[in-house]
């Protein structure tokens, strides 16, 4: 499933003091993506937190591959 992580996670400074969450809730993308990092399923994510969906996760995702992905000038 791809989707466009830029129409899932937010920051805001008044939330969570900025760090990355899905929009619209106080889950950060570190848990989900931690969640996954030891194998948890989207399935048994949502088992968890009933109010998020696979597409969110899927954001997670790819907000985490965009980071992998960014560069800095030296």
């Amino acid at each position: 499933m791809q989707v466009d992580w830029r129409n899932y996670i937010v920051s805001t400074p008044d939330v969570l003091r900025g760090r990355p969450r899905i929009k619209e809730t106080r889950i950060p993308v570190s848990l989900i993506l931690g969640y996954l990092a030891i194998g948890k399923t989207a399935d048994g994510i949502i088992e968890e937190f009933p109010d998020i969906t696979k597409e969110q996760i899927a954001a997670c995702l790819d907000y985490a591959r965009a980071l992998s992905e960014f560069e800095v000038a030296i």
